[in-house]
Order: structure tokens, then C-alpha cells, then sequence
């Protein structure tokens, strides 16, 4: 049986869930090729975890990682699979 990876993830998060101050309170990852047509044309990515967003903050170090997609990850091969 064939194992799908996610090559290129970005090693940066980007944001969605936010507080109400319009501070994300998670980032999630997502592929790198999708960040910047995210950006610029408000398409919708789909991070690791499934949660679909249109990328419109940057994290910050420290920021808080979705666990769910910390942990796919963590699981996948260096470098993805092409």
C-alpha cells in the first residue's frame, strides 16, 4: 500500500482560530507553495490537520502550535517524499 507525505511543509505555521482581538490563539502547518497564493489571492489552504483557512497572519516565535498538526509532522519522512 502506497503512504501519502506532505512534501514542503512549511516549518513556519500559519494562523486561523483567533481570540477576538484578532490574535490567532493556534497556527497550524500548512504547504509552503500554498502560503503565498493564500495571501495574495485569499485562496484557502488546507493544513495538516484538515482545518481549511485562508492564510492571513504570521506567527510569531513562541507562538502556539495546533497539536494535531505538530504531531503529523513530526511523523513525516525529512524532506517529504516527491
Amino acid at each position: 500500500m502506497a503512504t501519502q507525505t506532505l512534501p514542503e511543509v512549511d516549518t513556519r505555521p500559519e494562523g486561523t482560530d483567533t481570540t477576538g482581538n484578532d490574535e490567532p490563539k493556534m497556527f497550524h502547518y500548512v504547504k509552503k507553495a500554498k502560503i503565498a497564493e493564500s495571501a495574495v489571492m485569499g485562496n484557502l489552504v488546507v493544513a495538516l490537520c484538515g482545518e481549511t483557512f485562508p492564510v492571513t497572519k504570521s506567527p510569531k516565535p513562541g507562538s502556539p502550535v495546533c497539536p494535531d498538526c505538530k504531531k503529523i509532522y513530526e511523523s513525516l519522512p525529512p524532506g517529504g517524499d516527491s
